[in-house]
């Protein structure tokens, strides 16, 4: 999804070539396009039942860095996945996550990560956050994270599907699991922060969880390679 402030249109698949279902990529490594620890963990942990090699960027050192300047969160996870899947030679699934806040006409976006600077730490981007909708009273705080998932083959295709999640930004910061801004995201129905919650919980209603869900079918349907039976090898 082109993700502009304030602005939701349904996920899209793209493809720079055909191939997805071409035998020849039969998927057995997949790679994380990803140096963040937290992500990485969550990515593993929801991957972890799928019957492939999964690599990391510390398996790949030298690895040139990937200049997160899209406009849009489909454009930065698509040149990361491609851009990785390019230099590695294997299929590599790369995220990128924003925040849209309405009271703050739909700031940061596909900015959140470098919100209070290029440096700012999580604490940072909470702190500068929360500073900005002060004075903005409960109830007109509403908010929404939308990840996207690339999935590129080298010198390939690319697909992206996205996920998801509403709430609203707490007035100040709750909880000490999760990561970047879990602390003072408000999950309404559970009265919880995504800090609060369980890592079990977080990886079933998250918008990473629900874009990785459809990036997983993607590898399951279209990638994976299936065993046939017996019966129709031997026709």
């Amino acid at each position: 999804m082109d993700w502009h402030p304030r602005s939701h249109q349904k996920a899209k698949r793209t493809h720079r070539t055909s191939g997805l279902t071409d035998n020849s990529h039969a998927l057995q490594t997949l790679v994380l396009a990803t140096g963040n620890r937290h992500k990485q963990e969550e990515i593993l942990t929801y991957l972890a039942d799928l019957p492939l090699r999964i690599l990391t960027l510390r398996d790949f050192p030298d690895v040139p860095a990937i200049i997160e300047d899209g406009k849009t969160c489909t454009e930065n996870a698509e040149k990361k996945a491609q851009g990785i899947a390019d230099y590695t030679g294997h299929v590599t699934l790369a995220d990128d996550t924003g925040l849209e806040v309405d009271a703050l006409d739909g700031r940061p976006g596909v900015y959140a990560a470098r919100y209070a600077g290029e440096d700012a730490s999580y604490e940072d981007n909470c702190q500068k956050l929360l500073k900005e909708l002060r004075g903005i009273p409960t109830g007109h705080r509403q908010a929404r994270f939308l990840t996207v998932v690339a999935i590129a083959l080298p010198h390939g295709a690319v697909e992206t599907v996205e996920g998801i999640l509403n709430g609203e930004i707490t007035t100040q910061q709750k909880g000490t699991k999760g990561f970047g801004y879990d602390p003072v995201f408000l999950i309404p129905e559970l009265g919880k922060t995504l800090a609060e919650v369980s890592l079990d919980l977080k990886n079933r209603i998250s918008h990473r969880a629900k874009a990785l869900a459809k990036a997983k079918e993607l590898l399951t349907t279209k990638w994976i390679p299936h065993k046939k039976s017996g019966r129709s090898a031997a026709r």
